[in-house]
């Protein structure tokens, strides 16, 4: 049971029925508590923010649990701390208070005295610790929302295997709010608790601010999700997808479904799109592509109106899409209700299967993605950790991604390794983990004594129930 509820509550001048009608309504339109949802239905993606003891508002991204027509809504969430909403309609003088009471659990309580600048921590322990950088809270946190569940899922079975050296492995969780310098001081939170190792499933800039400032540290850092590479070192692993092997595998098989070779490039501005779209300069033209224009947009950005207008103004046949998390799907749905899918397919090497629900079936037609790792890939070490997946966290639990399962073959690849080495040395574990061959979910992957992993990459197109594989 969880220890403590938070409550919000908000008036509106309209009796239940309307107010209930108008839950999840499109952004900027001034539902309470910011709800978005296309369908009040069990199962379907929603977010909210809601300010708790008067604080800023949290953002809650979850699913909808339970209905009860005009009276109550319950969601069940997973960011930025695992957990249920409940959301009640009364009616009170002539119109609806809403009333929403929040479970917090000690993750919960821990995540949110941290956020408001109070102090926590972890004592000493005779147990190996492993940190996890993820993003909780913030634009990217809508991409991490199965990172949790995955990084428990697998220490709980390595820790039912015997852990490391006979000891269970402690998990020790850090959230960069999608903000560089919030994640440098959760970094260093998890060394000072004796972390020797933190996988960080950040976003790009995130990480390099952490490599930097923990230069001097004997802390292994291992990015585990797609990224441009260039923080080399005897203690830095990037093991994601890098963009051109991305754009290699999928540019020919996009032009030939656009039945064009114009592409557009729009994203975010931080390193990861700046790198991206390096790539695709230096790629596409020898692929036969034309680039016919670029746009940036700021992490957070709401209105993306002035990039789509540059993409109808010019003559693409294909925008390469380089936002992330929340952007990503904004964007995505922006674009559509502006008519930008009548002519543009988007290829977004970003996205995932949890930004894809959010962007909804209706507005996801003509979107192609590309990475290592998609829920539906059939291997059976994938099929086996979908089951296992599911039987702990539930039907409607945040779907597996790239972006997210990578971190549980991370936790994998750390302990096959650790348990030989140890886990209190990061130097031996990096050395052995580029000279080691895996078997994961997602195939064969290989470092190869280098920087750079090798595995197989896979282009999938959305459509109404998820993504669905295309030959390459």
């Amino acid at each position: 049971m969880p220890e403590l509820a938070l409550r919000a509550e908000q008036w509106v001048s309209s009796p239940p029925e309307v107010v209930f009608s108008l839950f999840g309504a499109s952004a900027g339109a001034g539902w309470v508590f910011d709800a978005q949802c296309d369908r009040v239905v069990p199962g379907e993606p929603v977010s909210l923010s809601a300010p708790f003891a008067g604080g800023d508002p949290v953002e809650v991204i979850g699913h909808i649990r339970a209905v009860r027509r005009c009276a109550l809504i319950e969601i069940s969430h997973d960011q930025p701390w695992r957990g249920r909403v409940r959301l009640r309609f009364v009616p009170e003088r002539g119109g609806t208070r809403v009333r929403l009471v929040a479970e917090l659990d000690e993750s919960g309580l821990e995540w949110l005295m941290r956020r408001n600048g109070l102090p926590t921590g972890h004592g000493a322990s005779g147990n190996p610790r492993l940190g996890l950088l993820t993003t909780k809270s913030g634009p990217g946190s809508l991409f991490a929302a199965a990172t949790d569940n995955l990084a428990t899922l697998a220490i709980d079975e390595i820790n039912a295997e015997g852990g490391v050296g006979g000891r269970p492995v402690e998990l020790l969780v850090g959230d960069d709010a999608t903000d560089p310098a919030v994640g440098v001081a959760e970094a260093r939170r998890l060394v000072r608790a004796g972390c020797r190792t933190i996988l960080v499933a950040t976003i790009s800039a995130t990480f390099v601010a952490v490599s930097r400032a923990l230069a001097s540290e004997e802390v292994l850092l291992v990015q585990t999700l797609m990224n441009e590479g260039g923080e080399s070192g005897a203690l830095r692993l990037q093991y994601g997808e890098r963009p051109g092997a991305q754009l290699v595998a999928s540019a020919a098989t996009l032009m030939r479904a656009a039945g064009g070779r114009r592409w557009f490039l729009a994203g975010n501005d931080y390193c990861w799109p700046r790198s991206t779209h390096a790539a695709a300069r230096r790629i596409l033209p020898r692929l036969g592509a034309e680039l016919v224009g670029e746009r940036f947009a700021a992490l957070g950005t709401r209105d993306f109106s002035p990039v789509i207008e540059a993409i109808q103004a010019s003559p693409a046949d294909i925008v390469l899409s380089t936002f992330v998390g929340a952007d990503a799907a904004a964007f995505e749905r922006q674009a559509h209700a502006m008519g930008l899918r009548d002519r543009c397919l988007t290829l977004a090497p970003a996205m995932d299967e949890s930004t894809l629900r959010r962007v909804g079936p209706t507005a996801s037609a003509g979107l192609y993605a590309v990475s290592g790792y998609f829920e539906q890939l059939p291997t059976a070490g994938n099929e086996e950790l979908v089951e296992r997946y599911r039987a702990t966290y539930g039907r409607w639990a945040p779907p597996l991604s790239t972006l997210s399962e990578s971190v549980f073959e991370a936790v994998r690849m750390w302990w096959l390794v650790a348990s030989r080495v140890g886990a209190a040395e990061p130097r031996r574990i990096a050395e052995e983990i580029r000279r080691t061959r895996f078997e994961l979910p997602r195939g064969v992957v290989t470092l190869d004594g280098g920087e750079q992993a090798t595995q197989r990459l896979h282009l999938v197109e959305a459509h109404e129930t998820g993504f669905r594989f295309t030959r390459l």
